[in-house]
């Protein structure tokens, strides 16, 4: 887009941005994936499952704890982790 401002506004930040939103229209025509899908590399598929074991490992030792009578303090430390990795699992990167 020249720099007067005529013209059509970009669409994409980066040549590479645009070549990947075309790879997955593609592959989404060629009934290969969901339009509405999210494509995630093999690293990034991995690291959404790790943080969600964490999650679930975190909750287990709250439940744990309190079958087990914890302290107050030791609940609310246990509670404050747990909501520590949930708000790290909501992250896609």
């Amino acid at each position: 887009v020249p720099e007067s401002g005529t013209g059509r506004r970009r669409r994409y930040c980066r040549r590479s941005c645009r070549q990947r939103a075309y790879e997955q229209r593609t592959a989404a025509s060629g009934g290969r994936t969901d339009p509405d899908g999210v494509v995630l590399t093999a690293a990034e598929a991995t690291a959404v499952t790790d943080r969600a074991y964490l999650v679930r490992c975190a909750a287990e030792d709250v439940a744990t704890a309190v079958d087990e009578d914890a302290d107050t303090d030791e609940l609310r430390r246990l509670c404050g982790t747990l909501l520590e990795l949930a708000r790290d699992a909501e992250r896609l990167r």
